[in-house]
């Protein structure tokens, strides 16, 4: 019975084109017809130096491409805050009242995440498909894409994302334009919400950055644990930076 179900789901996999799988991933890792929130745990860790941990409160409303993310801790950060209204991002710095652009490509709070990461998938919109194969990553059966960029929105310029039967990404590799492997990104398991679909855990890996520990490079990591999500919606005046500056009042 084991082996029939790991057939069908690769068949499945392959009754669908790869651009359809690709619009699926977006779509499941999209919410347009609801607000998002949750509590971001994002505990970094460089070789050689102690844990840093970050928590933050993010609230997202994909059909506006909006979000805002509230630094509840560490104490230093607490007040900081992002609100993406666009094609605009701004990070608000409590201590002198201003906000100043940044790009979704910027590191997150000095992490191995980047601010793209905390907003809605544009796969489908930002890549095109070089290649696909069917393939087995761990207990899951795959279908591994290949993409290039199509235009400036991406963070990366080639991707390599494998994408389970149910239509979720448990891997991605991020790699520059030569093709130098910058990335690794797994996200092994989800919440299921009615039928939306939400990470449980995000393990990010940086392949250049790290130090040389006892002889052996050791890899600069984050993870993300997201906690207490919810899809109920959230007040016009969340998304404003009206709304960063009274959290610090």
């Amino acid at each position: 019975m084991a082996a029939l179900a790991v057939l069908c789901v690769s068949q499945g996999l392959r009754a669908e084109s790869d651009e359809d799988i690709l619009r699926r991933v977006d779509e499941l890792a999209s919410y347009y017809n609801t607000d998002f929130s949750a509590e971001y745990t994002i505990v970094q860790e460089k070789p050689g130096q102690a844990r840093s941990t970050t928590v933050a409160g993010v609230f997202r409303r994909d059909s506006r491409e909006t979000y805002v993310i509230v630094i509840m801790q560490p104490v230093v950060s607490r007040g900081q805050g992002y609100l993406k209204q666009g094609g605009t991002l701004w990070v608000y710095d409590p201590e002198s009242r201003r906000f100043n652009s940044t790009s979704s490509a910027d590191r997150f709070q000095n992490t191995n995440a980047r601010n793209a990461d905390f907003t809605r998938s544009t796969l489908a919109e930002d890549y095109r498909i070089t290649g696909g194969e069917d393939v087995t990553l761990g207990r899951f059966q795959c279908r591994l894409l290949s993409l290039e960029s199509t235009g400036p929105e991406a963070v990366y310029p080639k991707m390599k994302v494998w994408i389970s039967g149910d239509g979720l990404i448990r891997k991605t590799e991020d790699y520059s334009l030569s093709g130098q492997l910058l990335r690794t990104t797994a996200i092994p398991d989800y919440y299921r919400i009615g039928g939306r679909f939400v990470p449980k855990q995000v393990l990010l890996v940086e392949e250049l950055r790290g130090a040389v520990i006892n002889g052996t490079f050791v890899h600069e990591r984050t993870q993300i644990t997201i906690a207490r999500p919810s899809f109920e919606k959230q007040a016009d005046s969340v998304f404003s930076k009206t709304f960063l500056e009274s959290v610090n009042r």
